[in-house]
């Protein structure tokens, strides 16, 4: 019989020591961990949406016959309506189990072990992680100080290995956007430039009529924060024809199941409750804003998403994370290069953000 270590032996080197991603948890680890009813559990850590989803969604999955056939591997309705919604040919969309799927399936593509992806930190986790999978190297360009993204540094940076530049906008956890000026500049380098849009819808800004002029660009979206299906894990992007027939016939055929399809569609037909919900969460992005902003021991920096990154100037970051946590509150804590001593809060509903403040003025 083969031992475990002859089975360790046959890892390969690069996994074993790779970090993990580390994941925020759902409301009932959370609950357990500190003792606290779920219902009273405040969770601000995950950018989700506090509203969730439309009831019409709720009622299309209970009432669907067929989960015991597989989904429609070329996602045709689903394509097609999507189509609809942003004004792109279904000849340019391919959906996925979130955009994290797309993220690692345009690493397939383009990387080969050892080829180079350009990352900005502070960013989404996900882009060096699923490099590191695909056995890719990253190359880390940090931003600026006000999260832009250093386009001089990134140019510099290319050389013939270089494939892909990930770019979020709104960026994670900054909240700000990069403007179409500067992905221009970028795909002007000859690299596949990935701008990952997930909180697109709170921004009111897009680069995906772009998406279909230029032959290097992909644009991702993903149904988890503006339309509350983050558990059912269903995002999409918009390809260059040349990538989208790539892609297409790499991902895995059924990639996208069938309660995440009927879910995106049925999303898409109750647009003015999506709206409603991101109107509501805007709004309450502001009051919270203003709310933080008068505790002058935060440093609170503008935000086109659904969430507010703070810097903590006493030093006392971790501290407060700690004592929110006890209270039943969550939010993301940050103490890496470029985000020390940082929180960032989702936005949530209006009683949540008066409860945090009030545990903020309590515990400084």
């Amino acid at each position: 019989m083969i031992s475990p270590e002859e089975i360790e032996q046959l890892v390969r080197n690069r996994l074993k020591a790779m970090k993990s991603y580390t994941p925020i948890e759902p409301t009932d680890v959370l609950s357990q961990r500190i003792n606290i009813p779920a219902a009273k559990v405040i969770k601000l850590d995950g950018n989700e949406n506090p509203y969730g989803c439309s009831d019409k969604v709720k009622r299309a999955l209970a009432d669907y016959a067929y989960y015991h056939h597989y989904p429609d591997p070329e996602q045709r309705k689903l394509r097609k309506a999507l189509g609809k919604y942003i004004g792109v040919g279904t000849e340019q969309i391919i959906a996925g189990s979130g955009s994290d799927e797309l993220i690692d399936l345009i690493l397939r593509l383009f990387v080969e072990p050892g080829d180079k992806v350009i990352n900005c930190p502070p960013t989404f986790g996900m882009y060096p992680f699923s490099t590191d999978v695909c056995g890719g190297i990253t190359i880390s360009i940090p931003r600026k100080a006000d999260f832009s993204i250093d386009v001089v540094s990134v140019k510099k940076a290319k050389d013939k290995r270089t494939k892909v530049i990930f770019v979020a906008s709104p960026n994670n956890p900054s909240g700000n956007i990069t403007s179409e000026a500067e992905i221009i500049a970028l795909l002007d380098t000859g690299m596949v430039v990935v701008v990952d849009e997930a909180y697109a819808e709170f921004s009111g800004l897009t680069l995906i009529p772009l998406a279909t002029k230029r032959n290097n660009l992909v644009v991702l979206r993903t149904f988890s924060k503006w339309a509350g299906l983050a558990g059912l894990r269903v995002g999409y992007g918009v390809f260059p024809k040349n990538i989208f027939k790539h892609i297409m016939r790499i991902k895995q055929p059924y990639n996208v199941n069938i309660a995440a399809q009927i879910a995106a569609l049925e999303s898409l037909k109750d647009m003015e409750h999506l709206y409603n919900t991101v109107k509501a969460i805007i709004s309450e992005r502001d009051r919270l804003s203003n709310k933080l902003s008068q505790l002058d021991w935060l440093k609170v920096y503008p935000s086109q998403a659904n969430f507010i990154l703070c810097t903590v100037l006493n030093g006392k970051a971790k501290k407060i994370h700690r004592e929110l946590q006890k209270r039943g509150i969550f939010v993301r804590y940050f103490d890496t290069r470029g985000l020390n001593d940082c929180l960032r809060i989702s936005v949530g509903k209006p009683e949540h953000t008066d409860v945090l403040i009030a545990a903020l003025k309590e515990i400084c």
